[in-house]
């Protein structure tokens, strides 16, 4: 190798070259696996909506654990008010109108009654 300074490049390319072909023998299988699963369904879950992944909007004004910051507190609101809320907003602030539909906004305000 000492006197030609090509060959490292070309066991380089040559190494490339084969890893790009086994993992396009990979890539065929695994496509037809996704193929078959798209075909079955794959697997069904129900979706958990406890409003905690709803609530994730409301931390940057309410803190993490929405006991206020820039917002107020939310521990112990009453859940119609929250609903009303989000759903029909407060004039002047981030809460505008129809942030969350009526599912949603029962949902988060079921949520934030649980919270101590």
């Amino acid at each position: 190798m000492k006197n030609n300074p090509v060959v490292p490049y070309i066991l380089i390319l040559a190494f490339g070259i084969g890893l790009i072909f086994f993992m396009s023998l990979t890539g065929a299988e695994n496509k037809k696996e996704i193929a078959a699963e798209k075909e079955g369904g794959g697997e069904k879950t129900e979706a958990k909506d406890d409003g905690s992944a709803l609530v994730q909007s409301c931390i940057g004004c309410h803190a993490a654990d929405l006991t206020g910051s820039v917002g107020p507190n939310l521990h112990g609101k009453d859940e119609a008010r929250i609903v009303e809320v989000l759903t029909k907003g407060i004039p002047g602030t981030p809460m505008t109108p129809g942030l969350k539909n009526e599912a949603e906004a029962k949902a988060i305000a079921k949520y934030i009654s649980t919270l101590k």
